[in-house]
């Protein structure tokens, strides 16, 4: 060999890289391990990874198409004006396979046709066994700095800036489900904190159906759709859902807030959100506190009727998503309050005789108030939603130093299940690797290979203790923010299956939540039971359901029984008297407007002025206008802007707006017929109002929505058989006037004391 040869050289590079990282080792042969020398005593200094050998090659910094870390944000995205390859060849064609002449078969060597196929075959992945149907959006959080005395998680210091990507979801539903079925809505929040990923796991209801993850598997196998046909989609209206839950009464307060409007919300920026366990958490001293986890959504809780719900399902299933990302879009970013309820760690963590491991039991609000501790704002709706919404990957595990969990045995089983389920519908234990999913800290984890292992990994000692990389990783102290478990004491118990004794209260809690409604609350909760167990085939389902609600009320068992056209059981329990809490109802204040929809009928005939006036005033009080009119295009008139329309008669339903204002009685259009659009009626003489347009005003009036009118717009009001002065309509001349009393409706989200309830039920 020559002294110039390949051999020579590589050694030559070792020695003098060598030599710079410990100038006494000089080996005269290739061969060493680690790019440093070992120490006999294992290293306990921290320092930094040690640098790759200098014999050793990585592939090029790139992203998965080939950009490199210059473009930024825009390194994923595709890259090029050529279609390529996945290997980045240039195609041209992807239109026709290689075959043996134009009318030949297609050959096993189209290399091309093969990788566009076989991509095709495996571009999806298992959708999430709950939770599938979803969406989500980037955002920032910023903390209050409140909370430094009770927790020392870095993110909510004051003025603390966090991304963060939240995701909203169904629970019962498929990927292809509807967005306003009656559910529990999942409301997951990741932070990437400078101290690890944060995961806030939770539901828009504070409970949950079982007390114990052991159950999980039966409760979603209850309300998912029957094996057998696989039908009804999305719902809990029928005979497993029911069977379950009248036989397993602690599922009883969950059940019974999924029957009241929280199981329809009317957007997601105007859901509630909980953490629904409680969790410990750990301030700079060691000092502990228990807590619960709340999103307090500034615009208010707002929810759908169960009509309104059911014609957006079939009108515009994916009505939240849109409703979610056209608000980004526009500017109207969504925005919540974190709070939490706080309350001391004492050994049998209990606070005013609630069980705060019972994950079936909230602590009311006026006991523990919750303390804002910071503000969530989502602004950036997903570029990708495959990469983003459905590969991200939730964890109630993913904790940071400050943040702890507590015994709460359904706790326990997630913090398994939900890694276990990752690792599957993802495939492979390095989901965190997903972009959607990294960290914004440091990882020196020393996991290696598995499945779609994207980091290059340098070293040779992923493990613990070393010496050939330097002893790195090292173990972190408190100092430098390690996460530590707190050492709570653990009590001299025998293994045992059961739960504790006051876990088996399973009425109280509902009743006071059901005391807590208002009466038009009530009556939703009413209809929501009769509808749902008259949908059930079994009567011994529904008798065994009418025992579970008499143990709430008899009133409300009463009146299901009454439309179930069954006679109404006495109770076997009589829960003790409970005293209402005020900040469960939904009813009863008043929130901001921003982003409400305004439906502007148009009369092609009338003001046109009028209509560009008010259209104008709703865009500067932050909502958004949406003219209505015959025909699409634009209305136009001699010496006035044209006014551009955005639904037609034939396009346009009551369930889009939150309010419809009538600038007049426009005549039927030309295709107001019932061979043409069935929203016309069944034909016959013509009325003097468009039929759609009656409809409309119909379908507004049952769902308490606000209406308005101009003194030109009486006639259809008339024809819609509303009184001018009924409650929720507003009739005014001036604009202003008109926009101020709509406006001052919208703030209490509906006209409530449209369809006054029986008084029995404000009892």
């Amino acid at each position: 060999m020559s002294d110039s040869g390949p051999m020579k050289k590589i050694t030559e590079k070792v020695k003098d890289a060598v030599e710079a990282v410990a100038p006494d080792r000089r080996p005269e042969v290739p061969g060493a391990p680690g790019a440093a020398p070992a120490e006999v005593a294992e290293p306990t200094e921290p320092r930094e990874p040690l640098p790759p050998k200098p014999d050793q090659g990585a592939p090029a910094p790139l992203s998965a198409t080939g950009r490199g870390p210059q473009d930024g944000a825009a390194a994923r995205s595709q890259d090029g004006a050529y279609l390529t390859s996945a290997q980045g060849a240039r195609l041209p064609d992807s239109d026709h396979s290689l075959k043996a002449g134009p009318r030949g078969p297609v050959l096993l060597q189209d290399h091309h046709l093969r990788e566009k196929i076989t991509h095709f075959d495996h571009e999806r992945i298992p959708e999430r066994v709950v939770h599938a149907r979803g969406a989500a959006a980037h955002g920032v959080f910023e903390g209050y700095g409140a909370a430094g005395s009770v927790c020392k998680a870095a993110f909510l210091g004051k003025g603390v800036q966090t991304p963060v990507f939240t995701r909203f979801s169904t629970v019962l539903g498929s990927r292809g489900s509807a967005d306003t079925v009656r559910d529990t809505r999942g409301f997951a929040t990741k932070f990437y904190t400078d101290e690890g990923v944060f995961d806030l796991v939770g539901n828009n209801i504070p409970v949950f159906f079982i007390q114990d993850a052991i159950k999980f598997p039966d409760v979603i196998h209850a309300g998912k759709p029957h094996p057998d046909r696989e039908i009804p989609q999305a719902q809990s209206a029928h005979d497993t859902f029911w069977d379950f839950v009248s036989l397993h009464t602690e599922a009883t307060h969950h059940t019974l807030w999924n029957m009241s409007d929280r199981g329809i919300p009317r957007s997601y920026r105007m859901m509630e959100g909980f953490g629904v366990h409680t969790f410990r958490l750990v301030n700079a001293e060691g000092g502990t506190s228990l807590a619960k986890w709340h999103w307090k959504p500034k615009l208010g809780v707002h929810s759908l009727v169960w009509e309104e719900a059911q014609l957006i399902a079939g009108a515009d299933p994916d009505f939240h998503r849109r409703d979610l990302y056209d608000a980004i879009e526009a500017g109207a970013f969504p925005q919540w309050e974190l709070g939490v309820q706080v309350f001391p760690d004492t050994p049998g963590q209990t606070f005013e005789g609630i069980d705060l491991l019972d994950p079936t039991k909230i602590v009311p609000e006026e006991l523990a108030p919750v303390q804002p501790v910071g503000l969530l704002t989502l602004n950036a709706n997903p570029t990708n939603f495959f990469a983003e919404v459905e590969q991200v990957a939730f964890h109630p595990g993913h904790l940071v130093p400050g943040i702890d969990i507590t015994d709460d045995p359904l706790l326990a089983g997630r913090l398994f299940s939900y890694l276990d389920t990752q690792i599957t519908r993802l495939g492979g234990p390095n989901f965190a690797q997903i972009p959607i999913n990294r960290t914004h800290a440091p990882v020196n984890d020393m996991l290696r290979d598995g499945f779609h292992q994207d980091a290059v990994h340098t070293g040779v000692a992923p493990y613990k203790p070393n010496s050939l990389d330097g002893g790195c990783p090292f173990f972190a102290g408190t100092d430098a923010h390690a996460f530590v478990e707190h050492p709570l004491p653990v009590a001299a118990a025998t293994k045992v299956r059961q739960a504790p004794a006051s876990f088996d209260d399973h009425f109280s809690q509902a009743r006071l939540f059901w005391r807590s409604m208002t009466p038009v609350e009530r009556e939703h909760i009413i209809a929501a039971y009769g509808f749902e167990l008259g949908k059930c085939y079994e009567q011994a389902v529904k008798e065994r359901a009418l025992r579970t609600l008499a143990n709430i009320d008899p009133f409300l068992c009463a009146q299901v029984a009454q439309g179930l056209g069954l006679p109404a059981p006495e109770p076997t329990e009589v829960p003790g008297d409970t005293v209402p809490s005020p900040a469960l109802s939904q009813l009863g204040r008043t929130w901001p407007v921003a982003g409400r929809t305004i439906g502007l009928v148009a009369d092609p005939t009338g003001d046109l002025a009028t209509l560009a006036s008010l259209r104008r005033a709703v865009l500067d009080a932050d909502m958004v206008p949406l003219v209505i009119a015959p025909t699409g295009g634009r209305l136009t008139r001699e010496g006035t802007d044209p006014v551009t329309v955005q639904r037609t008669f034939a396009t346009a339903r009551s369930v889009e707006f939150d309010a419809i204002v009538l600038l007049g009685a426009p005549a039927p259009a030309a295709d107001a017929t019932a061979g043409r659009d069935a929203k016309a009626g069944a034909g016959g003489a013509p009325g003097p109002v468009d039929p759609r347009i009656v409809l409309m005003l119909g379908e507004a009036w049952r769902h308490a929505k606000a209406l308005g009118a101009t003194p030109a717009a009486r006639r259809a009001l008339d024809a819609a058989g509303i009184a001018p002065d009924a409650p929720g309509v507003v009739v005014a001349d001036d604009t202003g006037a008109l926009l101020d009393g709509l406006t001052g409706l919208l703030a209490a989200h509906r006209a409530w004391d449209r369809f006054p309830p029986p008084t029995e039920a404000a009892r």
